[in-house]
Order: C-alpha cells, then sequence, then structure tokens
C-alpha cells in the first residue's frame, strides 16, 4: 500500500522491485489521474490521508509493504509556514496507520534533515516509539539518487522500519558501481531532437548530474528550477531556470515559446520527467505548471525500486528458509 502516491515515482519503482499495490492514495485530483493514465489496473483511491479509514478499505490489511513518499517536513526555523502542520500530520497520520494496517515493513521517504537533524528530534522520537511499540525495529538513513542511475543530485532521507527478526536482516541498498549520469548524457537525445547543432556541445559542458528538481508549493506561480542558488547551478550548465519551455531548441538553438533574450537554454516538462528518470512511457496529467510540480515532487522510480529490492531481500525468506512474502506474485529482483 503506497500513500500520498503524486505522480506515483515510488509506487512505480517499488512495483519494478516486485510489489503489487492493493491500494495507492493521493488527494489531488491531477494525480490521481495521472496514476489510472498509467496503470488502470492500480487501485487509486482519491482521499486526504488524514481521512482515510482503513475499516472502509480492508485490502490495505496485512499488506507486506506500507510506503509513504510523503510532503516534505521543514525545520522549526519555517514555522511561519502555513503547510508545515499538513506536512507533520502526514507523517505522523501514516505511522499511526501501521497499528491498523500492520504491514510486515514500513518505508517512508523525506527530507534528509529527518534522519538526523536535531530539529527532528522531536518527530524523531515520536516515530520511534510508535514503532517500538508495535515490535518493529528501524533503520535510518540518506540516499543520493545520482548513486541510483538518476542524473541529478537529490537527498532523501529513509525509514525503514520491519518486524520480527526480519530487521537484522536488513541493509540499505548499495550505490550503483556505475559512474553517475551527468545532465548533459540524460538530455542530449532530447536536445537534438529538433537538429540543434550544438547540442553535443552543450552536452559536454552540462558534464555533471542536475541540482535538485523541486515542484514548489501549490500557492506559487508558474513553473521553475527552484531558488536563486539552484537557478545559479542550472546556469553554469547552460540552462535558465527561470521557466519552463514548450519545446526544445530548433537547428537554430531558438525555443519560439522563450521570449527572455536568454542565451541560455530552458528545459521542457519532458526532460524535467528524464531528469527524475521517469520512463519515457509514463504520462503525466494536467497542464504545464501541474505537470512539472507532479514530476519536481516525486521520487525517482530507480531509487523506489533500489530500496524495494533492500526490503523484498529482508522479507524474502522467514526463519526457517521457506518464502515469507504474502501477495499475487514473488518478488523479482533480477535486472
Amino acid at each position: 500500500m503506497d500513500v500520498c502516491t503524486g505522480a506515483g515515482g515510488l509506487a512505480l519503482g517499488l512495483e519494478q522491485a516486485g510489489f503489487d499495490p492493493v491500494l495507492v492514495l493521493d488527494n489531488k485530483p491531477v494525480a490521481c489521474e495521472t496514476l489510472r493514465k498509467n496503470r488502470s489496473s492500480w487501485n487509486v483511491l482519491e482521499m486526504d490521508l488524514l481521512d482515510f479509514d482503513p475499516v472502509e478499505h480492508q485490502e490495505s490489511y496485512d499488506v507486506d509493504l506500507l510506503s509513504a513518499g510523503l510532503p516534505r517536513v521543514r525545520s522549526v526555523a519555517t514555522h511561519g509556514r502555513t503547510e508545515l502542520g499538513t506536512e507533520l500530520n502526514l507523517l505522523r497520520a501514516t505511522v499511526l496507520l501501521v497499528h491498523a494496517v500492520q504491514p510486515r515493513a514500513l518505508l517512508v521517504e523525506n527530507v534528509p534533515g529527518l534522519v538526523d537533524a536535531p530539529e527532528f528530534a522531536d518527530v524523531r522520537d515520536f516515530i520511534q516509539k510508535e514503532l517500538a511499540h508495535l515490535g518493529y525495529e528501524f533503520s535510518w538513513f540518506v540516499v543520493n539518487a545520482a548513486d541510483f542511475g538518476v542524473p541529478q543530485d537529490r537527498k532523501q532521507g529513509v525509514l525503514v522500519a520491519l518486524k520480527d527478526n526480519r530487521a537484522t536482516r536488513y541493509r540499505p541498498p548499495e550505490p550503483c558501481a556505475a559512474p553517475r549520469v551527468t545532465a548533459g548524457e540524460a538530455l542530449r537525445a532530447s536536445m537534438s531532437a529538433r537538429g540543434w547543432t550544438e547540442a553535443d556541445t552543450w552536452a559536454s559542458g552540462a558534464d555533471s548530474v542536475a541540482p535538485t528538481l523541486v515542484g514548489g508549493s501549490e500557492n506559487r506561480g508558474g513553473a521553475d528550477l527552484g531558488l536563486s542558488g539552484s537557478k545559479k547551478a542550472w546556469a553554469r550548465m547552460g540552462i535558465n531556470g527561470n521557466a519552463l519551455s514548450d519545446e526544445v531548441p530548433g537547428p537554430d538553438g531558438v525555443q519560439e515559446s522563450d521570449s527572455s533574450g536568454s542565451p541560455l537554454k530552458k528545459l521542457t516538462v519532458a526532460q524535467t520527467a528524464i531528469l527524475q528518470a521517469f520512463p519515457d512511457d509514463w504520462h503525466f496529467a494536467g497542464l504545464k505548471t501541474a505537470r512539472a510540480r507532479q514530476i519536481g515532487h516525486a521520487s525517482p522510480p530507480p531509487v523506489g525500486r533500489a530500496l524495494g529490492r533492500s526490503i523484498a531481500e529482508a522479507l524474502e525468506h522467514d526463519e526457517v528458509g521457506a518464502p515469507a512474502v504474502r501477495g499475487t506474485r514473488p518478488f523479482h529482483t533480477e535486472g
């Protein structure tokens, strides 16, 4: 079961790791439209997590894994933000849902600071007390999506909790042995799709992973690539981070929808999905800003796949070696 699913990056990665979702939940209509567009077989529930009652959705009981890619909690330094209460409430609601669902494993993905930053000590204490009371042991760690084939410097704080002796078998996923994929390598084909003659030159200069993509607040304006510090990092890669384009550069480098006069190129929404390592056939519902926000808020599928495989390995056998996984098919960890 996956909650606060958004555009489905975490759920998709877990599916690739062998998990069959019995229920995915999100409160945004456009995100649910995206999920149904791509996975008509998934049971998509459009509902606020705070209103979810597992008694009314008993398919959620006794699942192998409860996963949540939750809205990012913020530190005490940003207590003036009206969203803060909702973000923390969703995190607490996910942990409390464990009481009813009783999954064999819990996966929560959020900001890196949640793992060890002092300002989140009270939140961690609440989580750990609740899970320990229910018989779970837990692992806190940080992963960087760039270590799993995603062309982006994106650090994510992760909590994995498992019941009984399975926690002793759990090991966080190891980074890929292959070199990191640069933004230039990832976007070279799309940048040259309309015949831009300088695409190879641009790609050679964009020789590092991209900065972290952001989805932005629902209360902000149109789609862009983040705050001023991030935009400076994008500019060093030849990218104008102030807005997104409707098209990639033409043969002469012109993007018809760009009236900024800047020599820097703007990314398209489709290119941001490439930087999040979504597959080409994953389609996003909504207008440009809605699509960009879904993509920016998502967890990259390869990270979900790596986390799913690491959890599957801990769940795969019980104490005497017999398969312990419930569900309609076995876990697949190859490929």
